[in-house]
């Protein structure tokens, strides 16, 4: 069961309803239940983490914010970027931590943006992803009872504007980029799937099923 996952693609969800959906499989999950994926977009929301601070959200505008309980600061999320959810029992596996799996998650990123020649780079003391001195991926997790929930975004081709009115993680004048920006242009679908294979690949993961409700 460690090298199998399930993998939904809920497509477009608001961030309050599939926030909600990761914390009860969390809790509800036992040493049986298999690890998922959960590939998202969302309607354009800032999200802030434990160590958020409101006055990293400069301008808010009309976009809601949520408080919510991943590691890190404040982020933005809407449609045209990808949002990965790892639910991964972490007891399952004895070399892992939590720094393992943010690794996993950045050289995933990192290994994908090389399919199209892109450099990209971490920070030390600032999870996500670079290209340029600019951040196209952000990371965030919480870790409960050995399980992991939260995850990862990924910039792919959404309007940036928002990213200006705060603070991005917390850092004041922290550029974005994303792909279309870098001269990726290519169907979100496609370039979705290829993220996948990397994701899976970083992550250990051998078999993969997909599974198409919550329910399920």
């Amino acid at each position: 069961m460690i090298d199998t996952v399930f993998i939904r693609d809920f497509g477009l969800c608001f961030y309050a309803e599939t926030y909600h959906a990761m914390q009860q499989f969390t809790a509800q999950r036992d040493e049986n239940t298999p690890d998922e994926l959960w590939l998202v977009q969302h309607p354009a929301v800032y999200t802030l983490g434990q160590a958020g601070r409101v006055e990293h959200i400069i301008k808010p505008h009309d976009i809601p914010v949520f408080f919510c309980d991943r590691g890190g600061q404040v982020t933005y999320h809407a449609p045209g970027q990808l949002v990965v959810y790892v639910l991964m029992d972490l007891k399952r596996r004895p070399q892992w931590g939590v720094k393992t799996l943010v690794t996993a998650l950045e050289q995933a990123i990192i290994d994908f943006l090389a399919l199209y020649s892109l450099t990209a780079n971490r920070r030390d003391h600032a999870p996500g992803v670079y290209v340029n001195e600019e951040k196209i991926a952000s990371l965030g997790l919480r870790i409960r009872r050995g399980c992991s929930y939260h995850g990862l975004s990924l910039n792919i081709a959404m309007d940036l504007t928002p990213f200006s009115w705060i603070n991005p993680c917390g850092y004041a004048d922290l550029k974005m980029t994303q792909l279309v920006d870098l001269g990726v242009k290519k169907e979100f679908s496609a370039l979705s799937q290829e993220f996948l294979d990397c994701l899976l690949s970083a992550l250990d993961y051998r078999n993969h099923h997909w599974l198409n409700t919550i329910e399920e």
